[in-house]
């Protein structure tokens, strides 16, 4: 009797074990990385800003709950790290600086994934609107001053 549950158990447990190098390799969507404040999943951006690329490692945040919090309480943001907000649809997108204590500068992506205009070194936990200038498809925020310093423009080129 206690050998027909001993079977069972041990077969579960196998389920739970590492993969083997005979199985296949994990889709990115099972290995992506994860942001250890946020639990986001984090996604690599580059902006195409003429004769120079950048690249960014951006939280992605696809629901309404990310969105809502975005970077508030974030005391830091390095020069490769930002934050992404997509919408399904292009439509005009507003943000303000409630509950974030560093200046972001906010980077408005067009439909053609171009950038329409960028809010420069937003001001820490004002509650005034910073809206799109057009309809975008996604929203970028960035270090404070960074877009500046590297020379990143409006119609400069956002993939993801």
């Amino acid at each position: 009797m206690l050998r027909s549950f001993v079977v069972p158990v041990a077969s579960a447990l196998a389920a739970c074990s590492p993969q083997s190098a005979a199985e296949p390799t994990p889709t990115p969507e099972t290995t992506a990385a994860v942001h250890p404040v946020s639990g986001l999943a984090v996604i690599t951006l580059s902006i195409d800003a003429g004769d120079k690329k950048y690249e960014f490692r951006v939280e992605l945040a696809d629901t309404q709950e990310a969105q809502t919090r975005g970077l508030m309480f974030r005391n830091a943001l390095a020069d490769d790290e930002g934050m992404i907000f997509p919408s399904a649809v292009p439509q005009t997108r507003s943000f303000w600086m409630r509950n974030t204590p560093i200046p972001l500068d906010i980077v408005f992506i067009g439909p053609d994934r171009r950038i329409v205009n960028i809010a420069r070194e937003t001001v820490p936990y004002s509650l005034e609107s910073v809206p799109s200038a057009a309809p975008v498809i996604a929203v970028l925020e960035l270090r404070g001053g960074l877009t500046a310093e590297r020379g990143i423009e409006a119609g400069d080129v956002v993939s993801w």
